[in-house]
């Protein structure tokens, strides 16, 4: 394979039907910059940034798990991890793709890089959160959050293959998928690591890493990623997991929120999985401070008061039921619909 560089641009590119190379991009860039829409003004900012004279991009990270940090990602590096996909995925040349993220944010900048690199044929949609409402073209790729996809699920026929990213993708979302005949997958993957360094199936348990990747477990049980083209360093996560062999893992939950209650360590996630469905309003359980637990677990739950059954909460565990219910107006949520436990409640 020939040494590509952010200045390549595949003969077989389309942007919205058109060939188009370097050059023409950087002039539809400032156009879009001049005359665009928000969204449009974000990816004619992409293109001026990823055909200058710089070898790296600045951006920041989405601040869920910690404060929001400016971070330089190398385009060779971005350009390794389109490749990646590309192969994990069987992408060719002159394949259909949809741009319906936002270019602000990694996963939208990387469709871009994608596109460029591997010769797709890119659509740019209005990154709503109903991206195919009024679009009924077929297409080999696209990504998506998981409020787009349950937006769009009876259109996702259209789609051959589809990954989605930026939220986990609930229990009741992934039963209304697996019905559907395209090839759909969940995602795993940060700013850190330029977008998704695994990915599984819907349905499936264990998320199978992409070429050039490594991982490991650290003694926090928490995983950690090789990811040479990317980083030197080792890319330690606060993701606890199992690790099933050297190339699949299961994510079993943030170690920020583990509840240590009375002794008793619990992972909020695995006792979400199990309410998922129960409950029709958006819920999550934490922790929080207990003269005599250390800390007591809480279900949070988005929307008005009600009461529960006394056996409701028999799905869980002893230790896993709630001390105490609380409700809350409205949940606060990141610009790629990821919740933000910590803004939506502090206890």
């Amino acid at each position: 394979m020939p040494n590509l560089t952010h200045k390549n641009v595949h003969n077989y590119f389309k942007l919205d039907g058109y060939h188009l190379n370097a050059a023409d991009l950087c002039r539809i860039g400032y156009s879009f910059i001049k005359e665009g829409d928000i969204y449009e003004r974000a990816i004619g900012e992409f293109f001026l940034d990823w055909f200058d004279h710089k070898d790296y991009m600045e951006m920041t990270t989405s601040g869920t798990t910690g404060l929001p940090k400016l971070i330089r990602l190398e385009k060779k590096a971005m350009i390794q991890s389109a490749l990646a996909t590309g192969d994990f995925f069987n992408l060719e040349p002159g394949n259909k793709a949809l741009l319906c993220l936002p270019t602000q944010f990694i996963a939208g900048k990387m469709m871009l890089v994608r596109s460029l690199i591997l010769g797709l044929e890119l659509d740019i949609a209005l990154p709503s959160t109903e991206p195919l409402a009024h679009n009924n073209k077929h297409y080999d790729f696209a990504a998506m959050v998981p409020l787009q996809v349950q937006n769009s699920l009876e259109k996702l026929t259209n789609i051959k293959k589809l990954i989605i990213g930026g939220a986990k993708t609930d229990s009741d979302l992934i039963e209304k998928l697996l019905p559907i005949k395209s090839e759909i997958y969940e995602t795993y993957g940060m700013t850190e690591t330029i977008t998704h360094i695994a990915a599984k199936k819907i349905g499936e348990t264990a998320f199978t890493i992409l070429p050039n990747v490594k991982i490991e477990k650290d003694d926090r049980g928490c995983l950690v990623i090789y990811v040479a083209a990317i980083s030197e360093e080792p890319i330690v996560t606060n993701d606890l997991v199992d690790l099933i062999n050297e190339n699949q893992f299961v994510f079993l939950g943030r170690i920020d929120n583990v509840i240590n209650s009375g002794g008793v360590k619990l992972i909020p996630e695995q006792i979400e999985a199990k309410l998922t469905g129960l409950i029709n309003n958006r819920f999550f359980v934490t922790g929080v401070p207990d003269t005599v637990l250390g800390e007591k677990l809480i279900l949070v739950i988005e929307g008005e008061k009600y009461d529960f059954s006394d056996d409701f909460f028999d799905v869980l565990g002893k230790f896993e039921k709630p001390k105490e219910i609380v409700f809350v107006p409205k949940f606060k949520e990141n610009e790629n619909g990821k919740l933000l436990r910590k803004s939506s409640f502090r206890g």
